[in-house]
């Protein structure tokens, strides 16, 4: 082992790690966290090596490395983790600091936050886009850490892992994983969107963002834990079909279990009431009874409009509608006659913003479109607003 004197000597992390990246490190290497220099220096010892780009975020690392260590394969940069980064690298190793916080000093080479893994979920959302296609990370970590919480950031941001080595010293494990990009992430990628990023987790569903053609898109893929079958493809074929009459986010593409549409940066519609005026909030009313109106009007079923929380996001003034994965071909669709029990559910709130739902006008009026659901009946409940 060849090191020098710096603000994180060796230890048996650094020293597990530097095996594993005497073995694996290749091509250009971005050692982040350098420290003492231990992993960047083994990883120019492997001839398949052909730089190693070594960062830390303290200036004193970085300087006392530049005297201390002389290797043309190795450049030191200060960064606070990809900061001062550029590039794509076919190797990545990260000793992070990976225990939590004890005092309110914090101790850069050890603690990474709070909780311990805040520095490491820093680093995994953001890795995706400096690493090769075929890059692999070298990563080690301890159990005080929380290795579930590690295990989900991994599976978060579309990677897959192997536990190289794992060793227990005094009160804890410390592991070394090697990550790299699942097939997933590189179907992706190869569609031509970069900086995909986890977004959200809901029952059927993960939803990460990215860059496609220049707009950020959002990609919506089966959640694994879901038994459900066939809902990505049955929302991707009514998204496609829906686009046509102007409702639901714009398709860009659809894959084998999964889909792209733009991304739409707005409210979700119960905080969107909360924020806007009572003349704002009338209009998007209306405009969203008019979409369930076209639904049933082609015998379109959407469900769950009467608990739309989280199915309608409202952005520059316009309602999309999102989550067609129930959606379905009814004889007697309740689109409009749904979104009406969720005006009487909110009531409360419109009051407070000067809009009066009256229950048994409303209740009257869309018994009556469920037995007739034409254009006048439609009329008698949005004048109701």
């Amino acid at each position: 082992m060849v090191t020098c004197k710096s603000g994180y000597d060796p230890r048996e992390d650094s020293i597990l790690l530097e095996r594993q990246v005497r073995l694996h490190a290749k091509g250009k290497v971005l050692d982040m966290g350098t420290g003492s220099g231990i992993q960047a220096i083994a990883a120019t010892q492997n001839s398949r090596v052909i730089s190693v780009l070594a960062t830390d975020v303290q200036k004193g690392v970085i300087n006392y490395c530049k005297k201390c260590i002389q290797n043309p394969k190795i450049k030191f940069v200060q960064s606070d983790l990809f900061e001062k980064v550029k590039g794509k690298f076919d190797a990545i190793i990260f000793n992070p600091p990976y225990l939590p916080q004890e005092l309110k000093l914090r101790d850069l080479t050890i603690e990474g936050g709070k909780k311990g893994y805040e520095v490491i979920e820093r680093f995994l959302n953001e890795v995706n886009y400096y690493l090769n296609p075929n890059g692999i990370i070298l990563m080690v970590f301890s159990s005080l850490t929380k290795k579930e919480k590690v295990g989900e950031f991994i599976k978060n941001n579309l990677l897959e892992f192997q536990e190289l080595e794992k060793v227990h010293i005094f009160f804890e494990d410390i592991y070394v994983y090697l990550l790299k990009k699942n097939e997933f992430l590189k179907k992706l990628e190869s569609k031509g969107i970069s900086n995909i990023k986890y977004l959200a987790k809901g029952h059927r569903g993960l939803l990460f963002t990215g860059i496609y053609k220049g707009k950020k898109v959002t990609i919506k893929t089966k959640n694994p834990q879901s038994t459900a079958v066939g809902r990505i493809e049955n929302e991707a074929k009514w998204i496609k079909r829906l686009n046509k009459h102007n409702i639901g986010p714009k398709l860009s593409f659809a894959g084998d279990n999964y889909f792209v549409y733009e991304y739409i940066d707005g409210d979700f519609i119960i905080n969107y009431i909360e924020k806007s005026n009572k003349n704002n909030i009338k209009k998007i009313i209306k405009q969203i009874f008019n979409q369930m109106f076209v639904l049933d009007k082609l015998k379109i079923d959407k469900e769950e409009m009467h608990h739309p929380l989280k199915h309608v996001i409202i952005s520059k003034n316009k309602p999309y509608l999102i989550d067609f994965e129930r959606t379905h071909h009814s004889p007697n669709p309740k689109n409009v006659t749904q979104f009406c029990q969720f005006l009487i559910s909110t009531s409360q709130l419109l009051k407070n913003k000067k809009i009066e739902i009256i229950k048994d006008d409303i209740i009257k009026s869309a018994k009556v479109y469920k037995s007739s659901p034409n254009i006048a009946n439609f009329k008698k409940i949005v004048d109701l607003v």
